[in-house]
C-alpha cells in the first residue's frame, strides 16, 4: 500500500469550490493587510505596502496549489487572456476575489468603531485610492497612466514567474510578493496604492464618495493593463502550453465541457501535467516514425525531466515487455488465420510474441517483442529474445 493511500491524503484535483474558497480567503487576507495597522485612518488614501507584499507571498504558498494564486481580478484576467484560465472560470475565481474583498471591508469598518473615536462611516478614508487635489494632488491622466503601467508590470512578472518553463517555480510566490510591493510603492504617492481592482473597489466602497468614483475609475486603467500583459507576455516569450479550452482570444465554450479542472489548468505547485509546480516543467515526448515493413519497431525515449531509460510507444499498444532494462510497447497486428513460421520462430497470436516452432507457447506474462503481422509482414525477433 502506497504511503499516499496509508495516510488518506487525497491526489484528486481540486474542485471549483475548493478554488473559490481559495480565492476569496486569500484575497480577505490581502486587502485585509492593505489597512494593517489602520495606518490610512484619517488620512483619505494610502495603504500598508509593506503588509500587502507580505499577505501575499502567505497566501499563494498556501493557496496557490489549489486556485493558481491569482487573488487579484487584473491577474485572473491577464491568466484567461495568456490562455492559462477559461474564461468561465476566470469570471468565477474573480466573483470570489470581490466576495472576499468585501468581507475585508466589513471586517474593517466593524473594527474602526472599536477603535477610533473621530470614525465616521463613508467619510473617514480606510485606504481607498484618489488623485487630484483632494487626494494626491496628481491629475487624472497621470493617475491612470501610472496604475496601467504598473498593472501591466505586476501581470508580465506573474506569468513570468508562473510559466511551466521556469525552473526556479518555487520562488515564484517570492517574486509575486516583491512585484506585489515594488508596484504598491509605485503608485502610492500618486493614487493611494493599488494595482488590484477586488481592494479598489472593496475599501472604496467604506472610504466615501471621490475614494469609491475615483477607484471605480481606476480600475479601468487596471484592467487596460492586464489585458495589455495578458495579450503580450505569450507573443514576446511564446506559449508554454497550449491554451485552455474557452481560454485566450477563444470566448466560446465547447459544446458538452465545463470548466476546464486545470489553474491554468495551472495550480502553482501542482505537477506538470496539471500546472507549473515546484517539481519542475514536463519536457515534450517524442515518438519515431514507424520503420519499414520487414524491420524490428524503433524503441523511443520518453523525455521526462529528471528520468531516462523510458521508452515511446509505437503503433497500437500491445502487451508491456523487457528488454535491456527498457519499458516497450509494440504494435498489435490481427490474427493470421494460418501459424506464421520464419526461421525457426512461430508468432504467438494470444502471447503476442514469438515462439520457437512446434512449442507451446509461454505464459502472457512474459516480456517480447510483439510484431504487426499480415500475409506480406514478417517480422524476426532480435537475437536473444
Amino acid at each position: 500500500m502506497s504511503s499516499t493511500a496509508a495516510t488518506g491524503a487525497s491526489t484528486a484535483p481540486p474542485t471549483t469550490a475548493h478554488k473559490l474558497a481559495a480565492e476569496a480567503i486569500g484575497t480577505f487576507v490581502v486587502v485585509a493587510a492593505a489597512v494593517a495597522g489602520f495606518g490610512a485612518f484619517g488620512d483619505g488614501v494610502g495603504v500598508n505596502t509593506t503588509a500587502v507584499a507580505f499577505a501575499v507571498v502567505a497566501v499563494t504558498y498556501a493557496f496557490g496549489r489549489l486556485s493558481g494564486g491569482h487573488f487579484n481580478p487584473a491577474l485572473s484576467l491577464g491568466s484567461a487572456l495568456a490562455g492559462r484560465t477559461a474564461w468561465a472560470e476566470a469570471g468565477l475565481l474573480v466573483g470570489a476575489q470581490v466576495a472576499g474583498a468585501l468581507v475585508a471591508a466589513v471586517l474593517t469598518v466593524v473594527t474602526a468603531f472599536g477603535g477610533s473615536d473621530s470614525y465616521e462611516f463613508f467619510e473617514t478614508g480606510l485606504g481607498g485610492n484618489g488623485y487630484g487635489d483632494d487626494a494626491t494632488g496628481f491629475a487624472f491622466w497621470a493617475a491612470i497612466l501610472v496604475t496601467l503601467v504598473a498593472t501591466a508590470a505586476l501581470v508580465l512578472v506573474f506569468l513570468a514567474l508562473t510559466d511551466r518553463r521556469n525552473e526556479q517555480v518555487a520562488f515564484a510566490p517570492i517574486g509575486i510578493g516583491l512585484a506585489t510591493f515594488a508596484t504598491l510603492s509605485a503608485t502610492s504617492a500618486v493614487t493611494g496604492g493599488s494595482v488590484n481592482p477586488a481592494q479598489s473597489l472593496g475599501l472604496g466602497l467604506i472610504s466615501g464618495v471621490d475614494p469609491l468614483v475615483q477607484g471605480i475609475v481606476l480600475i479601468i486603467g487596471m484592467v487596460l493593463g492586464a489585458a495589455g500583459a495578458g495579450a503580450l507576455y505569450p507573443a514576446l516569450f511564446g506559449a508554454d502550453r497550449d491554451p485552455v479550452p474557452g481560454a485566450g482570444l477563444n470566448f466560446s465554450k465547447p459544446a458538452g465541457q465545463g470548466a476546464p479542472a486545470g489553474y491554468a489548468a495551472q495550480q502553482w505547485g501542482q505537477p506538470a501535467a496539471g500546472g507549473y509546480g515546484a517539481g519542475g516543467y514536463q519536457q515534450q515526448s517524442y515518438a519515431p516514425p514507424v520503420t519499414q515493413t520487414g524491420q524490428a519497431p524503433a524503441v523511443g525515449q520518453s523525455a521526462q525531466a529528471g528520468q531516462h531509460g523510458q521508452v515511446g510507444q509505437v503503433g497500437q499498444v500491445g502487451q508491456a515487455g523487457q528488454h535491456g532494462g527498457h519499458a516497450a510497447q509494440a504494435g498489435q497486428g490481427q490474427q493470421a488465420e494460418q501459424p506464421i513460421i520464419q526461421d525457426g520462430w512461430q508468432w504467438d497470436p494470444q502471447a503476442q510474441q514469438w515462439i520457437p516452432a512446434q512449442q507451446q507457447a509461454p505464459s502472457a506474462q512474459q516480456g517480447g517483442w510483439g510484431a504487426a503481422t499480415s500475409e506480406q509482414t514478417q517480422v524476426r525477433p532480435p537475437d536473444g529474445a
